[in-house]
């Protein structure tokens, strides 16, 4: 450390130290102005999107409820365009595949579905939007398609969502008539939590529907 003796040499020694360091501290200072202005202009602008989507979610979901597709197709396409970087973004595209699946347009659904699986912002929300897919797939009898998506689900982010996989799986093999690989998976669905009477109900049918197989084949 430098002493000076006078406070002379305190005063001069402190303008050789601004004459060589203080345009770089202006400018460090100057930039980091910058970024907290900047900072706090994203953040601003953010919960602005947010409220604006808000509130045209509230629409939405108002005019879902009073069966009004064609005004709800209108503002989930805004929301989607508009809003994207937002959740209501995705939780719109659900509702607008909710609305053509009610008006039986299955395809147009399914697409919306392939996308989300894609640009969903988070992994819970690809999970739900491949389940609904899966769904329709059954639906329309496009089951093996179905057991490949289930298949192509990378098994480390499926916490929570396992059941759910496990049952449709049940279901893809009983409408294909593979009962004993459908009974597996409903166990393994029972396994994972699922605890619905209705998922025993399906085992029990495949139970039945074994006796009623092995009594005709003794016949």
């Amino acid at each position: 450390m430098e002493i000076y003796d006078t406070e002379e040499e305190q005063v001069a020694a402190i303008k050789r130290w601004w004459k060589e360091n203080g345009k770089s501290t202006i400018a460090g200072i100057a930039v980091g102005i910058i970024v907290i202005v900047g900072w706090n202009q994203w953040k601003k602008n953010k919960q602005e999107k947010s409220s604006e989507a808000s509130v045209l979610y509230e629409q939405l979901l108002t005019n879902i409820a009073d069966e009004k597709y064609q005004p709800s197709e209108k503002i989930s396409n805004n929301i989607i365009q508009q809003y994207g970087s937002t959740s209501y973004a995705t939780y719109a595209s659900l509702l607008l595949a909710k609305t053509k699946v009610q008006q039986g347009d299955l395809e147009s659904a399914k697409e919306i579905f392939r996308e989300l699986m894609l640009k969903a912002n988070t992994i819970e929300l690809k999970h739900v939007a491949r389940i609904r897919l899966i769904k329709l797939l059954l639906a329309t009898g496009e089951n093996e398609k179905g057991l490949q998506l289930i298949a192509e689900v990378d098994q480390a982010t499926t916490q929570g969502f396992s059941g759910s996989y496990d049952e449709l799986t049940g279901d893809l093999y009983v409408a294909l008539d593979r009962l004993g690989e459908a009974r597996t998976a409903y166990q393994s669905a029972l396994r994972e939590g699922i605890k619905s009477p209705l998922l025993q109900f399906k085992l029990d049918d495949i139970t039945v529907a074994e006796i009623v197989e092995n009594d005709l084949i003794k016949e």
